[in-house]
Order: structure tokens, then C-alpha cells, then sequence
């Protein structure tokens, strides 16, 4: 029997164990607005969210989906790149960055999320998480995206300094059909070592 468990299940359980009232997110890919929904929910109306998508269909469906749920939180939708979410936010003030790779959903799925500002736009997004914040990746493939994307984002995770950020991967190793990957990173909290109080 299914029990649901995809890819956005373990995106939205994740969301749902770290992000507090008051929390400032950005949703980096808005898509049809259901993780700015949720983060507009979990941070209440204290919090602030911030969503980005280059698709004004998308901005469209985003806008009238928080309004539709009449969200208490401070919430700007932008017609903007996510590789230009930097200039919205200053470094480590951020507590959760939300990223869904790949196409619009149910749009056209020649029109998809690119290599090179994906890369981009998760190292800037790891700059701005404030320590003991997280980010949310989903990595959707196959078809007309075909692999570069997944397997350069992967490629490139490996390489994230292991000493300030935790990555966490997850794969449903046995679904047909190039089921989806979740990534979970953490901005890790530095302490001192103890030998520094000796």
C-alpha cells in the first residue's frame, strides 16, 4: 500500500521539523507556490518569505495561491532569477532556501531550470542561510532535462566544505523512471572546540 511518500513529502517533513515563527525563507523556483504556501504557513506572521520563478505563469499561480489562503505572513513573489536572490537578502540572515530543480509543473517541459545558474544559485543560497539554517533541494530529471543538471548538482555537493554545512541525500533506489532526489543540507552551528577553554 502507498503511503505518499515522494520527494515533496520528505521536502515539506523537512520544512516542517526546522522552520519557526518568525523565520526568514526564500522560495528560489515558485513554481505553482504550494512550499511558499507551506513556508508562508510555518512562519507565520512574523516570518517573511521571498519566492523567485523566471515564469510569470508561475508568479501568477504563486500570487493567487497565497492569496487564495489569505497568508498572514510578509510575503513578496518576484518575477526575478534565483541566481539574483542575493541581491534581496544579506549574507547569513536567512533560515530556510527552498529549491525545485527541473520544469513548472504542468507547463512545458522544454522550459526547465539550467545547469549553470542552478550551481549558481546554490552557492549563493548556502551564503545566505544563517547558521543552523537549512536547504531544501529537489531534483527532478529525465525526459527533456535529461541528467547534466541532477549530475552536476550532485558533483557539486560533494564538494561543500563538510566543516560549515551537512548534506544529506536521498534516493528511492527502487522506483522505475528516474524518480526524483531530495537533498537536505544544514548550515551547521560552530562551536568552540573544547580544547580552547584548557
Amino acid at each position: 500500500m502507498s503511503v505518499g511518500l515522494n520527494t515533496r513529502y520528505i521536502a515539506h517533513r523537512f520544512l516542517k521539523e526546522h522552520v519557526q515563527p518568525g523565520a526568514f525563507c526564500i522560495d528560489a523556483t515558485a513554481g505553482r507556490g504550494r512550499d511558499t504556501l507551506l513556508l508562508c504557513q510555518l512562519a507565520g506572521e512574523t516570518g517573511k518569505v521571498l519566492a523567485f520563478d523566471i515564469q510569470i505563469d508561475a508568479v501568477v499561480s504563486t500570487r493567487k495561491l497565497l492569496e487564495e489562503n489569505s497568508v498572514p505572513t510578509k510575503s513578496y513573489v518576484f518575477l526575478e532569477s534565483h541566481t539574483n536572490m542575493d541581491l534581496y537578502a544579506e549574507p547569513q540572515t536567512v533560515d530556510a532556501i527552498v529549491f525545485n530543480f527541473g520544469w513548472l509543473p504542468g507547463g512545458d517541459h522544454t522550459f526547465h531550470t539550467e545547469t549553470q545558474t542552478s550551481l549558481d544559485a546554490i552557492q549563493k543560497g548556502l551564503n545566505l542561510l544563517k547558521p543552523g539554517g537549512i536547504m531544501s533541494l529537489s531534483l527532478y530529471y529525465g525526459k527533456e532535462t535529461g541528467f547534466a543538471e541532477t549530475d552536476a548538482i550532485l558533483k557539486y555537493l560533494e564538494t561543500v566544505d563538510h566543516q560549515e554545512y551537512t548534506v544529506v541525500t536521498s534516493s528511492f533506489t527502487n522506483r522505475p523512471n528516474c524518480p526524483p532526489i531530495a537533498v537536505c543540507i544544514f548550515r551547521d552551528i560552530i562551536t568552540p572546540r573544547e580544547e580552547n577553554y584548557i
